[in-house]
């Protein structure tokens, strides 16, 4: 089963000017194709062939770099480009409040934590919300490709919200301010989807 890449439900340039549509384009069509081509390689005439991209991140061996670099770009940017939207009517509903206060006391401390965990983040990675087993929400970073459904990372659950912080999907349009990038992000997060996301666990 070779994976696809995804298609946008949105053009390039209708995040701008949050995020440009160049970079749009170069991220979409130039980075997450090279990971899904790559990762389709390292699958083929293998036994994960037919695995879904979950399952091949959760047994992952992790000294295979080739295979954890390209499973986690593929699974990451999918995921990544589901949560944004240009919508600007995507509010939280009451419900996923709700999970956020519950676990974070408030909206504005999930934000504040998911924020810092975006912009602290060394090098290339990204930050995540994440489903607990007890459904708690819990907000952590990973560098690379890596990503929470990946064995022994620090870095546990199922991610359901996933921010970019590769200086690819910012730096023609923010360059060193990847806070300002942040910022833009949380802006065209879609809730529904998240909360989908977290229905679906």
């Amino acid at each position: 089963m070779a994976f696809k890449l995804p298609e946008l439900n949105f053009s390039y340039d209708a995040l701008e000017p949050s995020i440009d549509a160049r970079t749009m384009e170069i991220h979409h069509s130039k980075h997450h194709n090279g990971y899904t081509n790559n990762l389709n390689n390292a699958i083929k005439d293998t036994d994960l062939d037919s695995a879904t991209i979950e399952s091949i991140l959760v047994n992952l061996d992790m000294n295979n770099k080739g295979l954890r670099n390209n499973a986690g770009g593929y699974y990451n940017h999918k995921l990544f480009w589901e949560v944004i939207s240009p919508v600007e009517n995507e509010a939280i509903s009451d419900a996923m409040l709700n999970h956020i206060n519950t676990s974070f006391g408030s909206f504005d401390s999930f934000k504040d934590q998911f924020s810092k965990a975006a912009a602290t983040q060394f090098g290339s990675g990204w930050a995540w919300l994440c489903v607990m087993e007890d459904g708690k929400l819990e907000v952590c970073g990973t560098a690379n490709q890596d990503n929470p459904l990946m064995p022994n990372i620090g870095c546990g659950g199922v991610p359901i919200l996933g921010v970019d912080v590769w200086e690819h999907a910012y730096y023609l349009n923010y360059q060193n301010r990847r806070v300002d990038y942040i910022s833009a992000f949380m802006d065209l997060i879609n809730w529904k989807v998240v909360e989908n996301n977290y229905l679906s666990k």
